[in-house]
């Protein structure tokens, strides 16, 4: 038995070898709940990944033991109590961007924040309880500052994601972005085709190029996670994508329900109920990488996160609920992430357990 936590309100242990984690003290009843959820998927499901001194649940999810993982604990103590704060913060950190989407939604604009707000939005966000900080949009990698961002962060407190297109990797990039202390790199793929995925980023290349960045960053020793998104009648695209992400040794895959602009590109229950079903399929193998799917994550475990769990930094600095809800809370110019987190729990738009993403019913 290993002593995962220890603090004035309650120790947590955590036993490697039943993968189990185990309460005493004050806050044990408020955060059984979370507790509860943990162990079963650590039971039920394989890792992403078992390191020397702790083992990756989910690369969306801190490290069991670490600093991260603890506050995330405490920040579930509070939800338990009726005062949520953000655990996952995101940030827009530039426009640049080689590939030409159609989903974009920031390229038609201009300018990006400093790193000097950014710092402070980190500053904030820390503050605030927040154990995951992402960076993203446009590519990360066109900021010649973007390690010193990642540096920025305390790692007894956050861990760092980084979601990029995978067209700028080089093997420098990657063993700076390793040493910066990067936790997670996240790589868009949208199909094993490479006229596919080019024809989504509206690039000739973008695959193969995109390809190449996890190679290289798995080679530098990078957990490594690829994503995508599936909209209605590409549910039976995970197979394929599931394949693929194993013959590149990523460490998970990560399925997200796209955002439809048609009634016909929406999501069904019967497609969402599958997507649960091959994510319990999956995760009950043992061998290859895990799948991490948001219609379950966000769905039966959890919820929503939108301004119950998660906030988000546009480029333009508006505090939003997740990058996928547009109304604007404030704005980091003017306001801070805490003055448009109260705006946003005042709302009343973000309250209960709401099981489908809200943001599956706005279309374009």
């Amino acid at each position: 038995m290993t002593q995962l936590i220890k603090t004035a309100a309650f120790s947590v242990d955590y036993d490697r070898d039943t993968r189990a984690l185990q309460a005493h003290g004050a806050l044990t009843p408020m955060i059984q709940p979370v507790l509860k959820m943990i162990n079963q998927r650590l039971v039920e499901e394989k890792p992403a990944q078992v390191r020397l001194k702790d083992i990756v649940a989910s690369t969306w999810l801190p490290p069991i033991p670490s600093g991260p993982f603890q506050r995330l604990l405490l920040n579930e103590a509070r939800i338990a109590i009726g005062r949520p704060m953000p655990q996952t913060v995101s940030i827009e950190v530039t426009r640049l961007c080689e590939a030409n989407c159609d989903h974009c939604l920031i390229k038609e604009g201009t300018g990006e924040p400093s790193q000097e707000e950014i710092f402070r939005v980190v500053d904030e966000a820390l503050d605030m309880g927040a154990c995951i900080i992402t960076f993203t949009e446009g590519d990360p990698l066109l900021r010649e500052d973007i390690f010193e961002l990642i540096k920025y962060v305390d790692p007894e407190k956050a861990v760092v994601n980084l979601f990029t297109p995978g067209l700028e990797m080089t093997e420098e990039k990657a063993v700076k972005l390793r040493e910066a202390g990067l936790y997670n790199l996240i790589i868009g793929i949208y199909s094993p085709n490479p006229w596919e995925h080019d024809r989504v980023r509206g690039l000739e290349g973008a695959h193969a190029k995109a390809v190449e960045a996890i190679r290289i960053a798995l080679q530098t020793g990078l957990l490594v996670t690829m994503s995508c998104q599936v909209k209605s009648g590409q549910v039976d695209q995970i197979a394929e994508l599931y394949k693929f992400a194993a013959e590149l040794g990523v460490q998970e895959l990560s399925i997200w329900e796209g955002i439809p602009k048609t009634l016909e590109e929406r999501l069904t229950q019967i497609e969402r109920e599958k997507i649960i079903g091959i994510y319990r399929k999956i995760n009950s193998m043992s061998g290859g990488p895990r799948l991490f799917a948001n219609t379950y994550f966000e769905g039966q475990m959890l919820g929503c996160m939108a301004g119950r769990r998660w906030l988000h930094v546009g480029v333009d600095g508006g505090i939003r609920a997740c990058p996928y809800l547009q109304e604007s809370y404030g704005n980091v110019h003017e306001s801070s992430l805490k003055d448009a987190w109260k705006a946003m729990r005042r709302s009343g738009e973000f309250e209960g357990f709401v099981c489908n993403c809200p943001a599956q019913d706005i279309l374009t």
